[in-house]
């Protein structure tokens, strides 16, 4: 089925369909989180670690960098949380397992909904993106290697990097983002729109048309395309679609949830971090 088609299916579907926590069960759910935000402790006794860096001026918005000098690749992670939870603080369980290799970490806080609109939101990523562009040289790291990952929304702004047509206005090349991994992401926005994610995100016809990477693959960066085994269905539709209109890799994180799957990025040998750090090297 069309994923702008989904649409048209009822509420109740939809809504279970999109509710990721379906995946899991409560208890489960409140440790994944908690892990979150506990293993991302280790990595502010990393190298090169800086904190709280304004990357926008509009919002005050800030990222943290670990593991930064000599020139190094970086991975911009963004977090998910359905647009309108968790924070930069959740999201350094990666940054040890990729300073062993050589990677620098950013991950960064954006405004939360509905205090902000998925076009602030987007607003701000893109801004924090070109901040780590532009300051590549003062921040240690290497501008033609960064590499964008995220989960659940997070892989939906990930994506909205990836895709073309806004870089100019940030001053950027079109080739900016050396390569793409949204994990169990959103990529058509019509779904949504149409679901329980509407009542905090109200999403415009504008938004839906502008910020659905589905509608914009041509010309988008190359694209590594993650989803859990045990993943709701509107997941699942999604990630395979998008990975078929790129033309892209779909990986498939056996035994994995929508929310413990990126807890495989602890580690070096997992098959979603051999596949992460192949980006680096394409």
């Amino acid at each position: 089925m069309p994923l702008r088609l989904e649409a048209n299916l009822p509420r109740a579907q939809i809504d279970a369909d999109y509710t990721a926590r379906k995946c899991t069960t409560p208890a489960n759910f409140a440790r994944i989180i908690a892990d979150y935000a506990r293993l991302s402790k280790p990595a502010l006794a990393l190298a090169g670690t800086r904190l709280n860096l304004r990357f926008d001026p509009d919002s005050s918005e800030a990222l943290d960098l670990f593991g930064a000098g000599g020139n190094s690749p970086v991975l911009l992670f963004i977090h998910g949380g359905y647009w309108r939870a968790l924070s930069k603080e959740h999201s350094a369980f990666m940054a040890p397992m990729l300073a062993a290799q050589g990677i620098a970490t950013a991950v960064p806080d954006y405004t939360l909904a509905p205090a902000a609109s998925l076009t602030e939101i987007t607003r701000q990523i893109r801004m924090c993106f070109a901040y780590l562009w532009h300051n590549a040289r003062s921040l240690g790291i290497d501008r033609e290697r960064i590499v964008v990952a995220g989960s659940s929304a997070g892989g939906h702004l990930a994506a909205a990097l990836a895709i073309p047509g806004w870089q100019t206005s940030f001053n950027l090349p079109e080739n900016a983002v050396h390569a793409c991994c949204p994990i169990s992401g959103i990529f058509e926005l019509a779904p949504l729109a149409a679901s329980h994610v509407q009542d905090w995100m109200a999403l415009s016809q504008d938004e839906i048309q502008s910020l659905s990477p589905l509608r914009h693959v041509q010309g988008t960066a190359p694209n590594l395309v993650v989803v859990a085994e045990h993943e709701v269905s509107g997941f699942h539709r999604q990630s395979t679609a998008y990975a078929t209109a790129l033309g892209a890799p779909l990986l498939t994180i056996p035994a994995r949830n929508h929310f413990d799957v990126i807890l495989d990025l602890t580690l070096q040998h997992t098959v979603l971090s051999h596949s992460l750090l192949g980006l680096f090297r394409a």
